[in-house]
C-alpha cells in the first residue's frame, strides 16, 4: 500500500480542476489491470474490468483525485502574489508552509506581519512569496490563473502510521488501485471513477454516476476521527479498521448496504467501525441522487488533520478498505 501511495504524491500538484497530471500517473497504473480506460468531459478517469457473471452488475467505485490548493488572483508591484482558497483551506494550518505550482515554481504562504499571532489568518491576510522582487519578475514565472498547492510529502512515522499531503484522497485512490490489482476476475463490470473537482462541491463524480448509471456504488475518502486532541465525540479512531459511513452532513447511506458491510466484516474478522461525521460530505452524495438513484455507500479511511499539511493515517485501515471490498464483491483477500 504504502509504495502504491508514494507513487501517487508527485512534485506537481493536482489541484480542483487542474488534475491532469495525477490523471496520467493513475492512467499508467490502471491501464494494465483493466479492459477499457477513459476520460470523459469533467475530466474524471473512468476504468472498466468486465464481469464474468451471468447477469453482471454495474458497481461504481470511486475516489476523488483532486487536492484543496490556491489560485493567483493578482500581482502586486512588490513581487507578492495574491491568491484565493481552491477547496476547505486552513489558514492557520497553511501559513508560513512551502507551496509549489504546477510550473515547479516554488514559494512561501505566509500572513501579513499585523495579523495577531494568536489569530487564524484569513485569506486576504495571507499572499505567496517566491522570491521576486517586483510585478514584472514575477509575471515571468507565474501568471494569474496559476494553481499552486502545499508542497506533498510522505513520512513514515511508525511501522503502520504515516503523515503528509494529500493523503486526501490520494489514500483513496491508493486503495482502489490496490483493489485493482486483486479483483482479477470479478463477476459484476467494475467501473474504477478517479473523480475531479471533489474538493469544490462534489462536481465530477455526478456526470461519472449519470454516465455509468450504476447499480451499487463505493466511495472512498478520509473522515474525521475522535482521537484528536479537542476533537468532537466521535467513534472512529485511528488503527481501528474501515470506518463504514452511516451519515455525514450531505448523505444517509443505504441502510441495507451499511449492513451487509458491517455483516461481511464481522463475518471475516475484518477491522470495521462505524462512521456518522456531523459535518462535511464526499462524493457519496452526489453519486446517491444521480439519475433514478442509487444504492450507494462508503468506505472511509480515518484521518487526524485533515486538510493541513500534516495529515495521518493507519495503514492497516487503508488495508482493510481493500479487503472488505474484495470480500463483499467476491473477490480474494
Amino acid at each position: 500500500m504504502i509504495e502504491t501511495l508514494k507513487k501517487l504524491l508527485p512534485k506537481t500538484p493536482s489541484v480542483s480542476g487542474r488534475e491532469g497530471h495525477i490523471r496520467d500517473i493513475l492512467k499508467e497504473m490502471m491501464r494494465p489491470l483493466v479492459d477499457e480506460v477513459s476520460t470523459d468531459a469533467m475530466g474524471n478517469l473512468i476504468c472498466l474490468k468486465k464481469g464474468g457473471g451471468e447477469a453482471p452488475r454495474k458497481v461504481m467505485l470511486c475516489a476523488h483525485m483532486d487536492e484543496i490548493g490556491f489560485i493567483v488572483t493578482f500581482i502586486e508591484e512588490n513581487g507578492y502574489l495574491r491568491v484565493a482558497p481552491v477547496g476547505g483551506i486552513h489558514y492557520g494550518a497553511a501559513a508560513f508552509g512551502e507551496v509549489v505550482f504546477e510550473s515547479g515554481v516554488r514559494g512561501v504562504l505566509v500572513s501579513e506581519a499585523d495579523v495577531p499571532a494568536k489569530e487564524t489568518p484569513k485569506a486576504e491576510k495571507c499572499y505567496v512569496d517566491i522570491g521576486a522582487a517586483t510585478a514584472r519578475e514575477a509575471e515571468r514565472r507565474v501568471k494569474i490563473g496559476d494553481c499552486c498547492a502545499l508542497l506533498p510529502h510522505l513520512t513514515r512515522l511508525t511501522a503502520h502510521r504515516v503523515t503528509g499531503r494529500p493523503l486526501d484522497d490520494r489514500i483513496g485512490c491508493a486503495v482502489m488501485v490496490e483493489i485493482a490489482h486483486k479483483l482479477l476476475s470479478p463477476a459484476d463490470d467494475i467501473y474504477y471513477v478517479f473523480s475531479v473537482q471533489e474538493e469544490v462541491g462534489c462536481r465530477g463524480a455526478r456526470p461519472a454516476a449519470f454516465a455509468i448509471s450504476p447499480d451499487l456504488a463505493l466511495i472512498y475518502d478520509v473522515t474525521g476521527t475522535g482521537d484528536e486532541q479537542g476533537a468532537k465525540p466521535m467513534a472512529v479512531r485511528l488503527g481501528e479498521g474501515v470506518a463504514i459511513k452511516i451519515k455525514d452532513n450531505s448523505v444517509v447511506c443505504h441502510r441495507a448496504l451499511v449492513d451487509e458491510l458491517l455483516d461481511t466484516a464481522k463475518a471475516n474478522g475484518i477491522a470495521a467501525q462505524c462512521e456518522i461525521l456531523t459535518y462535511g460530505g464526499t462524493d457519496t452524495s452526489s453519486v446517491q441522487m444521480t439519475g433514478f438513484g442509487c444504492k450507494a455507500g462508503a468506505l472511509s479511511i480515518p484521518s487526524r488533520y485533515i486538510h493541513s499539511g500534516v495529515e495521518m493515517i493507519d495503514l492497516r485501515d487503508a488495508n482493510a478498505a481493500v479487503d472488505l471490498t474484495l470480500t463483499y464483491l467476491g473477490g480474494t483477500k
